[in-house]
């Protein structure tokens, strides 16, 4: 089982890997896509029907420890129980139709091999997910799918509207995964050695004692629902998913119809022995489901696309799913999530060729012809069909059409007041800045000369708070790449050395964090340098240069460098947010929060000026047309 089980992971990584390296040929793509898909079928249904031969037993599988200090381990950690036999089928179902529908329907796309490539590594990221093991492979998965879907949307990049759609999505991603970094870094806290899942249902059995007091577990099930409502787009967060619809069809399907769309749910599943242990969270959890019920079936009837009606819809079975999670039907949620992800990823296929036949039918008939026919209702008498009274009928559709203004509420809350801030604080004198980085590198010195441990305490704390402060900047400066590199990658290394200064012991880790991030952010700078060679980015800050088709081997080393500033797991950065958050954790958790939301900050900061640089279309084409 062991060995199928990492087929199915690897599978889809080797795929992205060949697609990758391959000649930009259409024919050899398809091929190389067709046979990994059949190969991942062949793993998927072999592991299924080993699991099945075992009794259904729940297994876990640890192939390797990728890193390993004192009491910190990060192993590469797989489990398969029924939720993740659910979800590993309907993702090798889904994504084997997807894959078969595109070879086809993309034919001469320009981005053909681009799209195969983003949904290869989706696939890979969707399963490192289902089969993870801990809370720490899970978080790994989903900053995959995050950045695949960040690049599906914005897939049509000569336009604008997709690109700022991808920027608003990938937002939100980032936005609510300090939901899901606090929550990793909780459950170190909390579990010690004992954070697999499939330790999870001993830890909370009616019949021991809890593993952590009741405020603890609550906000560890706060942050859990916070990153589960982002992933899944249900209340406050619903409205992006509409506009993620910009991307191709295929992807709309496979990301935001069936698949992606669940993966809250799917979060919610595996940590329910968390959340479900008292009353209030699942309180939450069915709070939001019904909110999003109403307010998703009421925006679903004024959308003027069919992608717009299909995602509120599938938004809203989403929700249900919320409210049977809350009441417990875990049985129930899986059947549910299986219908609804074939049925959405049907209705998105088939939805350009549902457009195209009634328009020609609209063409062959009179001018009464309506694709909405209301007379199905006519039957029912009058005081059924119009019960409520015309000023509420008004204002609910108004309230539809703006989709709760939910957007709205997001911004002022969550992104207004941190620009604001970021714009005050580019805005001080040049004598300011000098003089708080003079105080910086004094109160790092004093440190380092060999003060007391509640001295190095205290003195960590102005520079998490100049951590936060640089991020801030980072994320209002709009006019100066160059300084959005410089800060974020500054931002980071402030977060290293508060972390050195509270716990001295901790520079190995501290250095291994170092050395995914110093790396990054010096080829990010050589990238930068030579694209903007002979630009002035500050004469026109708000316009898409396109240089991933003008400078693509360029392009692809300032997309490598937003990786590794972000901790996206392809550096040693990756591991050391972990143990940057454990360190300072063993000292004082209050810590936790403001490196958590500079990281997160760092990461939209970067993915703005990434898409200004290298998405649009090139000046060649724009005047030719």
């Amino acid at each position: 089982m062991s060995a199928l089980l990492l087929a199915c992971v690897l599978l889809p990584l080797i795929g992205f890997l060949l697609i990758f390296f391959s000649p930009d040929d259409e024919h050899r793509i398809a091929a190389i896509s067709l046979w990994m898909t059949r190969l991942k079928g062949v793993a998927v249904l072999g592991l299924l029907a080993a699991w099945a031969a075992h009794g259904f037993a729940n297994f876990e599988y640890q192939w390797l420890v990728v890193y390993q200090h004192d009491d910190y381990q990060f192993p590469l950690l797989f489990f398969l129980d029924r939720v993740g036999a659910a979800y590993l089928f309907v993702v090798w179902a889904v994504f084997s139709a997807i894959v078969k529908y595109c070879r086809v329907y993309l034919h001469r796309e320009a981005g053909y091999k681009r799209f195969f490539q983003a949904i290869f590594g989706f696939a890979f990221g969707l399963n490192l997910i289902v089969l993870s093991g801990s809370i720490d492979m899970l978080f790994a998965g989903w900053e995959i799918v995050g950045i695949s879907s960040f690049l599906l949307i914005a897939f049509y990049r000569h336009r604008p509207q997709p690109v700022r759609n991808a920027l608003r999505a990938y937002t939100i991603y980032r936005f609510c995964d300090v939901g899901l970094l606090v929550g990793t870094w909780m459950s170190h806290l909390l579990f010690h050695e004992s954070q697999h899942f499939s330790q999870l249902l001993t830890m909370f059995d009616p019949n021991n004692i809890p593993p952590a007091g009741y405020a603890s577990l609550s906000i560890l099930s706060w942050l859990i629902i916070l990153a589960a409502s982002g992933k899944s787009a249900q209340f406050p967060f619903s409205f992006w998913l509409p506009r993620a619809m910009e991307g191709p069809t295929p992807s709309s399907a496979i990301f935001y119809g069936a698949l992606s769309i669940h993966l809250g749910v799917f979060l919610l599943l595996r940590t329910m022995p968390i959340w479900s242990y008292h009353y209030l969270p699942r309180l939450i959890v069915l709070s939001i489901g019904v909110l999003t019920v109403f307010i998703a079936t009421l925006a679903e009837k004024t959308q003027s696309n069919i992608k717009g009606q299909v995602a509120y819809a599938s938004i809203a079975q989403v929700g249900i799913m919320f409210v049977e999670l809350a009441l417990g039907l875990e049985g129930l949620v899986l059947l549910h999530f299986m219908g609804n992800a074939f049925l959405r990823c049907y209705q998105l296929l088939v939805s350009p060729s549902i457009v195209a036949h009634l328009l020609r039918v609209e063409g062959n008939v009179d001018s009464q012809f309506y694709i909405n026919n209301n007379d199905k209702l006519s039957f029912l008498p009058v005081s059924i069909r119009d019960s409520l009274p015309e000023v509420l009928q008004n204002t609910l559709y108004v309230f539809a059409l703006q989709e709760g203004q939910l957007e709205l509420l997001v911004r002022k809350i969550l992104w207004e007041p941190l620009k604001n801030i970021g714009r005050q604080l580019n805005g001080l004198a040049l004598w300011v800045k000098l003089l708080a980085a003079l105080a910086l590198l004094a109160i790092i010195a004093i440190g380092a000369s060999g003060v007391s441990s509640v001295a190095r305490i205290y003195l960590s704390m102005p520079i998490s708070l100049a951590m936060a402060v640089v991020s801030l900047s980072a994320f209002s400066n709009k006019h100066s790449p160059f300084q959005v590199w410089h800060s974020v990658a500054l931002s980071s290394i402030l977060a290293g050395v508060a972390v050195w200064l509270m716990v001295p012991s901790a520079w190995p880790d501290v250095a291994l964090f170092f050395s995914g991030i110093i790396p990054s952010w010096a080829l990010g700078i050589w990238a930068l340098s030579v694209l903007l060679r002979d630009y002035n980015f500050a004469d026109e800050p708000f316009v898409f240069r396109a240089f991933a088709e003008t400078r693509p081997g360029w392009s692809l080393a300032l997309f490598l460098s937003f990786l590794g500033l972000v901790g996206f797991p392809i550096t040693p950065a990756f591991l050391g947010e972990d143990l940057l958050l454990s360190h300072a954790s063993s000292q004082h958790p209050w810590f936790a929060a403001p490196i958590t939301i500079s990281f997160v900050i760092n990461g939209i900061a970067i993915a703005r000026v990434y898409l200004r640089l290298c998405m649009g279309r090139p000046v060649e084409l724009r005047g030719a047309v």
